[in-house]
């Protein structure tokens, strides 16, 4: 099956600033400099509190860029009339989790998620804990371009620090599995990319009893995803298998995503995990809807979910497109192979704390451990090549087509192609999948060469 286009990118063409997860790129670019974020901070302020007045949270991860734009973001809002609440260091599900909690008018996300230190971003919440509608985000741009006006001395915002934010939020985590379950003689190794997570994730999981052991905990500004994390296992792999514990749970930079590693070394992604929750979800009766991936979730995934009789459908990439189409067939289980995995009978947003508790909690209850939990799910082998650009490229270009026609009549109907623009780097991304994995990577390898041709020209 081919599925090749950019149209997962086709609701943020006409946008300036805004991407599909929020404002991102690198620090001291044009849309990620500290006087656009004072400016996007005041326009956000005059669309999600009109009247001025009303509360917004800041929280971040810990590049060092992060103190700047705190500060522009508060002072914009406070130039709004809009008062601030800090949170410091906060995984951006907690941001989603703590708006709603105390009735913010919106939360703020300082985080490029799992990019290096070089990029930030920011990303919103709504009243609701939930990504901000697209019509939002659009008013917000176009206000931007307004003439700065600062509130009157006495309407100025405020700010303050939120100090039992990190409290709050693990309670949260806390009450997301069932009653009862304790992680008593569970021996699990967490990697924090030296992120968002690096407080809270080591000592959440020791208050439910486990006993952990942290990697990825010493963030020094500069280091946020640097070989560790969800996007390099590579440490958390070697540090299960050296340690003899029975799992591994990486996070990425900001906390919304998870990967996880089983006793024996082996890496269970965003798609397993899926099926493992969603599996004991449907054995419990409690599996409301139809699961939905995305187009990059393997085919293993749907012929799995099918055969056990659970409907699957496939979303745009992107967890705000997953969320969409949940809500729209009345969904309440989703995700994407990264790891961003959304369980809205928990929470209203991706939440690797939480995604993973979902897991442990399988295992606790079933006496499985986590290699014999993903078996039931065969994964056909994936090959993902990223090409670097420096400007959009035109994917129905007549060579690159030409390499998908080729690449469908060597997989002859046996697997699938799928070419799209990353929403948040300037890359192309290029996937195959496929039984043969020799084939996987040289279908991969000649289209991703068609794609640089077609950059070069």
């Amino acid at each position: 099956m081919i599925e090749s286009s950019d149209a997962a990118l086709a609701p943020t063409m006409t946008r300036k600033f805004f991407g599909t997860d929020g404002i991102r790129g690198p620090v001291g670019s044009p849309h990620m400099s500290a006087d656009f974020v004072l400016r996007l901070g005041w326009a956000a302020g005059r669309v999600l509190a009109p009247n001025g007045g009303g509360e917004v949270l800041i929280g971040k991860d810990t590049r060092i860029s992060g103190y700047m734009f705190e500060s522009a973001l508060e002072a914009g809002l406070s130039a709004a009339g809009v008062n601030v609440q800090l949170l410091g260091p906060m995984p951006t599900p907690a941001i989603a989790f703590l708006t709603h909690t105390v009735k913010a008018q919106a939360g703020i996300v300082i985080s490029a998620s799992h990019n290096s230190y070089q990029d930030n971003g920011i990303k919103f919440f709504s009243a609701d804990g939930r990504k901000l509608p697209d019509e939002v985000e659009m008013r917000i741009e176009d206000t931007i371009a307004s003439p700065f006006v600062t509130a009157q001395p006495d309407a100025l915002g405020s700010a303050k620090r939120m100090t039992d934010a990190a409290d709050r939020y693990m309670e949260f985590c806390r009450t997301r599995v069932a009653a009862g379950i304790s992680f008593n003689g569970l021996k699990m190794v967490i990697d924090c990319a030296h992120g968002a997570t690096y407080r809270i994730a080591p000592a959440l999981f020791k208050s439910m009893g486990a006993q952990s052991i942290s990697i990825g905990v010493h963030p020094d500004g500069l280091n946020i995803n640097r070989d560790c994390g969800s996007t390099h296992p590579q440490g958390l792999q070697l540090k299960v298998k050296e340690t003899g514990a029975q799992l591994g749970i990486a996070f990425d930079g900001d906390g919304d995503r998870v990967i996880m590693v089983d006793h024996k070394g082996e890496i269970v992604d965003g798609d397993q995990m899926l099926y493992i929750i969603a599996m004991w979800r449907k054995q419990k009766q409690l599996l409301r809807g139809p699961v939905v991936g995305t187009q990059m979730s393997n085919l293993g995934l749907e012929q799995a979910l099918q055969a056990s009789g659970i409907d699957f459908r496939r979303s745009q990439v992107g967890d705000r497109y997953v969320l969409a189409m949940l809500e729209e067939c009345n969904g309440m289980l989703g995700g994407e192979n990264s790891g961003h995995i959304l369980c809205l009978d928990r929470t209203t947003t991706g939440d690797g704390i939480i995604s993973a508790l979902q897991v442990l909690e399988v295992m606790i209850s079933s006496g499985r451990t986590l290699n014999d939990l993903k078996s039931g799910m065969h994964k056909y082998p994936q090959c993902l090549v990223n090409v670097k650009t420096q400007q959009r490229v035109d994917l129905q270009d007549t060579s690159i087509c030409r390499a998908v026609d080729e690449a469908q009549r060597r997989l002859d109907g046996h697997g699938r192609v799928l070419l799209r623009h990353s929403g948040t780097e300037p890359l192309v991304r290029v996937m195959v999948e496929a039984e043969d994995v020799g084939l996987t990577h040289q279908i991969a390898d000649s289209i991703a060469d068609a794609v640089r041709a077609a950059v070069k020209h």
